[in-house]
């Protein structure tokens, strides 16, 4: 038919079947990519618009919560208004009872202190005098028993403590003959009580009868010997004795200034602890209302803050709803295709085995006939593959199966011939797995190879280094074109030809 010969080899055959496995384990993975690339993107439609359902039904939701809660707010805040008002009346009326309990306070406090103060001079001495009768021992008192005939000043001294106790003298006469009041008797019959001590340090010193301690100022007090010092020249438990008379007497007279004042004292005590008591109650009902609307702060705090969320959440709803309808609005259009290109991918995955064949065989069988003789051997090939039942694109096309658009339009840039033929030719070079032999004429495709190929070596059978050059290509990896081969070929090149 073409008026040459063509030589078909076992090699043909097992370059188809190469090359048959292979372009069908990388057309299915890529035809599925793709095809899970449609699904995928036709599934985030169908998400982003059930999205658009929900975020709508979020959106009607939420707006009667929304608007409760602003009415809750608006209402608490009202509330809040009304109460501080209140508590603001009460906080008032309990600081001027507070100031009046202050002054009352300070008032009692006042007259504690005059009262210590007073006390402060007489309960020293009276220390001093319970010291005193604490150092006295049993055998001073008994020493006090053993005068037969006392000195004066013991006879003075237990004397008035005679008058300080209420025990009467005994009437004897006296060196004149005349009666008068002897207290010698009833002193020994004292200080011979075991409780004699105790009796003094416990002696009701607050209630001293005013003739008692009108006896002792105006008679012994006055005395110039009636004092420790010269006292304790005679006896030791006489002076414990003058001390404590003494202490009694100062006590008695402080105590009468300052009797009055412990009764206002215990008088401004009560007043205050009523004061205090009613102050703690209107303290406690001004905690209540300020308890109560400090809650109510706290709740208008939690409503502000949900009314806020709900609009950020709101608005957030709205913001994405918007999106997501452009998105849906945009790609309205796109859905169909998709729809339509997955299922196109379907059928391809399908017929894939039997299209991938064909092109096997285009590449292993045609490369060196025209384009008639080609389409008439696709033509037999597809009617011997319906007659045994394979699948098949009826519209064959080498591009649609194995080209790259984008590598066809970079092809074209570089110098390739835009028409089918040259364009299968390339296909042809690219998916081969073995070396291409290019008859060009026209040296279209010398032009084309030497545009695509960066570091090109190109060499001649009769340059003499091209071995070597292409020992360097081969061991960088570099591209090599060897122009005007004849019908025979160097076997040095039969390794490198079968890939060896």
């Amino acid at each position: 038919v073409l008026s040459r010969k063509n030589y078909l080899t076992p090699t043909n055959y097992l370059e188809l079947i190469m090359t048959f496995k292979q372009l069908l384990k990388q057309k299915r993975l890529e035809v599925s990519k793709l095809k899970e690339r449609y699904l995928g993107g036709l599934e985030k439609l169908a998400f982003a618009a059930a999205q658009v359902d929900v975020m709508k039904e979020e959106i009607i939701a939420k707006q009667p919560v929304l608007e409760a809660t602003s009415k809750e707010t608006v209402r608490i805040m009202e509330k809040i208004e009304v109460d501080k008002v209140d508590v603001d009346a009460k906080k008032e009326l309990v600081q001027a009872d507070e100031a009046v309990a202050n002054e009352a306070a300070g008032a009692a406090k006042a007259i504690k202190d005059d009262c210590e103060a007073e006390l402060a001079v007489a309960l020293p001495a009276l220390k001093s005098a319970i010291s005193a009768l604490n150092t006295l021992k049993p055998a001073d008192i008994t020493n006090l028993k053993s005068f037969k005939n006392p000195p004066p000043l013991v006879r003075l001294v237990l004397e008035a403590v005679c008058v300080m106790k209420g025990i009467k003298s005994e009437r004897k006469p006296g060196p004149d003959g005349k009666m008068m009041d002897d207290f010698w008797g009833p002193s020994q019959k004292m200080v011979g009580d075991v409780k004699f001590l105790d009796s003094l340090k416990n002696y009701d010193k607050d209630n001293i009868p005013p003739a008692i301690i009108k006896k002792i100022r105006d008679k012994y007090i006055p005395m110039e010997e009636f004092n420790p010092d010269t006292v304790a020249k005679v006896s030791t438990a006489c002076e414990g004795m003058v001390k404590w008379i003494i202490a009694m007497e100062v006590y008695e007279r402080v105590a009468k200034v300052v009797a009055p004042k412990k009764i206002a004292l215990k008088e401004a005590e009560s007043a205050l602890k009523i004061q205090m008591d009613t102050l703690k109650i209107k303290q406690a009902e001004l905690k209540e209302v300020v308890d109560k609307l400090t809650a109510m702060e706290n709740e208008l705090e939690e409503k502000k803050q949900k009314k806020k969320e709900l609009e950020e959440d709101i608005s957030m709803c709205e913001l994405k709803l918007d999106r997501a309808e452009k998105l849906l609005s945009g790609l309205g259009g796109e859905k169909t295709a998709w729809k339509h290109r997955a299922e196109e991918l379907t059928e391809q995955l399908e017929r894939l085995s039997g299209d991938v064949l064909l092109a096997s065989a285009y590449s292993a069988y045609v490369g060196p006939f025209t384009s008639d003789f080609r389409k008439k051997a696709i033509e037999n090939w597809m009617g011997e593959m319906e007659r045994v039942g394979i699948k098949h694109n009826p519209a064959f096309s080498l591009a649609e199966i194995l080209g790259d658009q984008v590598k066809i339009r970079n092809w074209r840039l570089a110098g390739l011939p835009a028409d089918a033929y040259s364009t299968d030719n390339a296909i042809i070079q690219s998916s081969s797995r073995r070396w291409p032999l290019m008859i060009d004429p026209q040296g279209q495709a010398n032009k084309w190879v030497k545009n695509m190929e960066k570091g090109l070596h190109v060499l001649k059978m009769s340059n003499p280094n091209y071995l070597r050059t292409l020992e360097t290509a081969i061991q960088f990896g570099q591209p090599m074109l060897l122009e005007n081969v004849g019908e025979e070929l160097d076997a040095v090149l039969e390794p490198v030809l079968l890939k060896q």
